[in-house]
């Protein structure tokens, strides 16, 4: 049921992180990976780490702030995969700024490459996945997003993208499910990934934090990984819609 044989998937910031982790993953699951993010030396990197455990990927270098980009990833995956099956929106960026001293122009990048990134990758793959009435779109949220989730002081910007990922999951979810298209999101906690090592410098800031989570430890990226791949595969056929949530505890908490 977790099998992707004959799959084709696009990652979206896939170079380091947890999109590293997301690709290598849906490899092993037997799915054609296109590796995409800024930098294609990096994502070449990626791609040979596949290739070396007999997986098939591209690298695709590809700005999701920009349509004309991420229409050239799409069309690029399909002229050597042939089709799209899978999206993972998982490119985005967390600058930890106080909300008074935030800028307009932090704020804009902020939602550009959070939001507006995951709106022009799904758009664009929709449309390709609509013509064969099948497809699955998995958006990285966060934990971080408002309602049910966590509010963080210095991440106002980071929070509010997060929380729109999850409305526009919804939304997504209901216009799309009678085209075959299953949308869900994933709320990560706190992921041993770059993005934390600004709390990992300040020894009580990362003790504080993981006081908060009851299962004491930093998530690995590959746990979250094994989530993608759920929501990826027919084992999760009738879920769409949804927000799962892998923090260790921390919202039970």
């Amino acid at each position: 049921m977790f099998e992707l044989k004959n799959k084709v998937a696009i990652i979206t910031g896939a170079r380091r992180g947890m999109g590293r982790s997301h690709a290598i993953k849906l490899a092993k699951a037997g799915a054609k990976v296109a590796v995409s993010d800024i930098s294609e030396e990096d994502c070449q990197k990626v791609v040979g780490e596949i290739k070396k455990n007999g997986g098939e990927a591209i690298a695709i270098k590809c700005d999701v702030t920009k349509k004309e980009e991420v229409d050239n990833l799409v069309k690029k995956t399909i002229e050597r995969f042939g089709k799209v099956d899978i999206l993972v929106n998982n490119a985005g960026i967390c600058q930890f700024k106080p909300f008074l001293e935030l800028t307009e122009e932090e704020w804009d990048r902020t939602l550009d490459i959070n939001l507006k990134g995951y709106f022009l990758c799904a758009q664009a793959a929709a449309k390709e996945m609509v013509k064969q009435k099948s497809g699955v779109i998995v958006n990285i949220a966060s934990v971080a997003s408002g309602q049910v989730g966590i509010g963080m002081a210095t991440l106002a910007h980071y929070c509010a993208s997060k929380g729109g990922i999850i409305a526009m999951t919804e939304a997504l979810a209901v216009e799309l499910a009678p085209f075959g298209i299953r949308v869900n999101a994933i709320a990560p906690g706190m992921i041993e990934t770059p993005m934390i090592a600004p709390v990992k410098q300040d020894p009580k800031m990362m003790e504080a934090m993981l006081a908060k989570i009851p299962m004491g430890r930093v998530g690995k990226p590959e746990e979250v990984s094994n989530l993608v791949l759920f929501l990826a595969s027919d084992a999760s056929s009738y879920i769409t819609g949804s927000m799962v949530i892998i923090d260790g505890g921390w919202l039970a908490g």
